[in-house]
């Protein structure tokens, strides 16, 4: 099935085909990852803050610091290691430097639940796997492009003078 009647738009040019069609493929992955992280019952941002937690280790870091490293540089990261650490995952102490911070650290409970996760982790290859690993690379080394057009393109849409719509 073409994407246009997939989604019911009228395409306008190739670069707007490509925007709309990576939207519409994210959802599909994200739903994947959902999906998957859900057996554990996690989200995917409360995954990957575990992941980055678990590579930061035994080194503690601020929720800010998590928030940079973050796939989802919009997550509410204070409440995302608030209900980690309600589940036990997560130890959170004030940080003694500094007392309006916080130093994050992975649990012993969180290090076993990334265990438990590794092995599976390969299921969430198969989402890509209608691709060659050859593919997969050219996918890839195209997205990076496309995050790169994507800076310049919002500084020059942030500069923009707005439009009135009344």
């Amino acid at each position: 099935m073409h994407f246009e009647n997939e989604v019911g738009v009228k395409i306008r040019n190739d670069w707007q085909k490509a925007g709309l069609n990576l939207l519409y493929t994210s959802g599909f992955l994200f739903n994947g990852y959902e999906s998957f992280f859900k057996r554990f019952s996690l989200t995917t941002q409360q995954y990957n803050a575990l992941r980055i937690l678990r590579d930061h280790y035994p080194r503690p870091i601020s929720t800010s610091g998590l928030r940079e490293k973050m796939l989802d540089k919009m997550s509410d990261t204070s409440r995302l290691v608030s209900r980690l650490n309600g589940k036990g995952f997560v130890e959170v102490k004030q940080n003694p430097h500094d007392k309006r911070l916080v130093n994050i650290v992975l649990s012993e409970k969180g290090h076993t639940l990334m265990e438990t996760i590794d092995p599976e982790l390969t299921l969430l290859d198969s989402l890509m796997q209608g691709l060659s690993e050859e593919e997969a690379v050219q996918l890839s080394q195209l997205l990076n492009k496309v995050r790169a057009s994507i800076k310049t393109a919002s500084r020059r849409i942030r500069a923009a003078a707005p439009i009135e719509t009344n």
